[in-house]
């Protein structure tokens, strides 16, 4: 019996029609499962697209306000709800961190500023005591303890590394030190609530029922691309996957809760961790929900008459903040500004105007503000490349579609 190929469903302009091609075809080659992709552009929704499937099987179709967890696209909106409180004059990025989290100042950390922390330079790339996603649920005073008194690996300001999970734990309790509340209350009142997105940070169960699981990569792929991958690779995969494999900054920066790891991807699909508040990985989203967000900064902070920041402070993220030929962590070009991705240009962008951020399997916000656009996308199908092909492809047919 020959499997189940669902059409995509929603609109697409004309001119876009690159991206429904690009999409229908992945999803029939089996190199998508389900996932969706909408694309702003001045202002206007030109693109809302969704298909495939929410599970192995291909019983269950992805329906129009299906979600999944984005991953460190949670970055992106942790970045924006900082950029809100600045833009109220709630604080300023060069004001240090331990200025609201006294406790921060230990281990010679006093002078890092919050502008140093968000932009992935502060040397704090891991936590070296133990924690674990019990201490996170339900002793989250402990992990800021053990935050607090950690000792950076190099000296801060001097060179940059993702802090690809201790940024959600820094940035977290930053934010309810100078907010008065969490970051998932905040997203949800100020922002997907106004927007009308569906982007959630520690999810109501009320929504449940509309989550896709995540999938893995199978035992072909692990084989017959990871493996080889990891052995010779000459890309920025491979020289990830051997620092992981060298305990080196790459393996440090992911290694701990250890049940959010490389063998606990699963639990990314229980009950538990999407209730969780992570502003590192778990906020669980689709492709109409970040596209809307950002289509928000790529028109100068405003969308459908809800202001969500001044322009003056989307023209603050133009020009890289931090940048390195090589990053401790990521093993590649890489640039920030307060806490957004500032890519290599051609990797979503032609140019660095554009700022978002990736996260692991693929997802995708991100936006332009020179052409008004904004991109989300969403899957289910985790990738192994450090920066899913499917996510380029995608930012590449939208960008030929707007000259």
């Amino acid at each position: 019996m020959s499997e189940i190929r669902l059409p995509l469903e929603g609109h697409c302009e004309p001119a876009f029609a690159e991206v429904r091609e690009l999409l229908s075809a992945s999803l029939q080659r089996g190199q998508e499962l389900g996932a969706s992709v909408c694309v702003w552009h001045q202002g206007t929704k030109v693109v809302d697209l969704w298909g495939g499937h929410q599970d192995r099987a291909r019983s269950i179709a992805w329906q129009a306000d299906t979600m999944t967890t984005a991953f460190s696209t949670t970055k992106g909106m942790v970045a924006l709800c900082f950029l809100m409180l600045a833009d109220r004059g709630a604080f300023d990025y060069e004001q240090p961190v331990a200025h609201y989290w006294p406790e921060f100042a230990a281990a010679g950390k006093a002078d890092v500023t919050i502008r140093t922390l968000l932009n992935h330079r502060a040397g704090l790339i891991a936590i070296d005591k133990a924690f674990g996603l019990d201490d996170l649920e339900q002793r989250p005073d402990y992990v800021a303890k053990l935050a607090a008194e950690q000792r950076p690996y190099w000296q801060p300001d001097t060179d940059q590394g993702y802090h690809g999970v201790t940024f959600g734990i820094y940035a977290g309790e930053l934010f309810h030190r100078i907010a008065g509340e969490r970051l998932g209350s905040f997203l949800a009142r100020e922002l997907a609530v106004p927007l009308s997105a569906d982007v959630h940070l520690g999810l109501a169960a009320e929504h449940e029922e509309r989550v896709s699981p995540i999938h893995s990569i199978g035992a072909r792929t692990l084989l017959t691309r990871v493996l080889p991958t990891l052995l010779v690779g000459k890309g920025m995969t491979g020289r990830v996957y051997r620092q992981v494999l060298l305990g080196r900054d790459s393996a440090k920066a992911f290694e701990k809760p250890k049940e959010l790891g490389p063998r606990g991807i699963h639990n990314f699909n229980s009950r538990r961790v999407h209730a969780m508040e992570l502003p590192w990985a778990n906020a669980v989203a689709n492709a109409r929900g970040l596209a809307r967000v950002y289509a928000a900064l790529a028109g100068g902070g405003t969308l459908d008459g809800v202001r969500v920041v001044s322009k003056s402070a989307i023209e603050a993220l133009r020009p890289r903040q931090s940048w390195s030929e090589r990053d401790r962590v990521l093993r590649k070009g890489q640039g920030w500004s307060q806490g957004f991705i500032k890519e290599i240009n051609g990797i979503f962008a032609p140019t660095s105007a554009g700022f978002g951020h990736p996260g692991a399997g693929g997802a995708l916000g991100w936006c332009d503000p020179d052409r008004g656009l904004a991109i989300g996308y969403v899957p289910n199908l985790m990738s192994h490349h450090i920066r899913s092909p499917r996510a380029r492809a995608l930012a590449a047919a939208v960008y030929r579609s707007i000259r």
